[in-house]
């Protein structure tokens, strides 16, 4: 399997995964020219893709779906609550009607060709959010992102994944001295907001495993972080498990192709 972030930020989302015989997009929250430019090195086209996966429904996440179904008729599959989500936010009256809409139940998996799709359910303030596992049959990959905290489930669908994409989104000293309303700090620190640095580390190095060979901080607040400290706080759960600091990325977008 081999994988790429291609952007990951309050600004967008979008992961490409090739494994199974399938290509494949984990959100699609950035516009189809940014998009298309950041597949032209790994050699791939948006017509090429197979599938679109989506976590939940905000517009980070989903933001370039109508010009991909218009363009592409790419398959999406979402949950009932994601695609309802979606809908109401384009304005309801059959607004995504033509799209070719797939849904699935968080905790069922499902085949996309070769590749295998374990969706699991995440606590975030969305409709019905989730992460995902994708095996192909060799090696899985683990992206859990849009989280207020590290549920057991979560931590106990992310172990024994060959390489994990995890949501490093703020440090809390910078979010707690930002300009940002109290508003918009407690949602983004309370239950279904989004993971700190300390808590994506905490989760790393619950689910980190000696199989591991990546590790991708994501969505990182372009205001409340700092790659450093992303990283610092990803190495440093590595050590603490025994494992290898050097497995961790540096958070920058699009990431080339990694191959597990």
């Amino acid at each position: 399997m081999k994988f790429a972030v291609l952007a990951s930020s309050s600004a967008g989302n979008a992961t490409f995964v090739e494994g199974g015989g399938a290509k494949l997009l984990v959100d699609a929250g950035t516009n189809c020219k940014t998009l298309s430019a950041a597949l032209a090195p790994l050699g791939v086209a948006l017509a090429d893709l197979d599938a679109v996966l989506l976590t939940h429904e905000h517009h980070d996440h989903v933001s370039s779906l109508a010009v991909l179904e218009r363009r592409c008729g790419t398959p999406l599959y979402a949950t009932a609550g994601t695609f309802e989500g979606c809908e109401q936010d384009r304005g309801g009256g059959g607004a995504c009607e033509g799209w070719d809409c797939r849904c699935f139940e968080p905790g069922e998996p499902f085949e996309v060709g070769g590749l295998r799709v374990e969706p699991f359910s995440t606590p975030h303030d969305a409709a019905d959010p989730v992460g995902f596992v994708l095996d192909d049959g060799s090696a899985r990959l683990g992206l859990a992102t849009d989280l207020g905290f590290a549920t057991e489930l979560v931590a106990r669908r992310l172990r024994g994944c060959a390489a994990l994409a995890l949501e490093f989104n703020h440090d809390l000293r910078m979010l707690e001295t930002s300009a940002r309303p109290p508003s918009l700090i407690q949602r983004i620190r309370g239950r279904n907001g989004h993971l700190s640095n300390d808590q994506g580390a905490e989760l790393l190095a619950a689910v980190a495993g000696s199989g591991l060979r990546h590790v991708v901080p994501m969505h990182l607040s372009g205001e409340c972080n700092e790659p450093a400290l992303a990283v610092a706080a990803a190495r440093d759960a590595l050590r603490a498990a025994g494992l290898d600091p050097g497995l961790v990325r540096r958070p920058a977008f699009p990431t080339p192709l990694l191959e597990i």
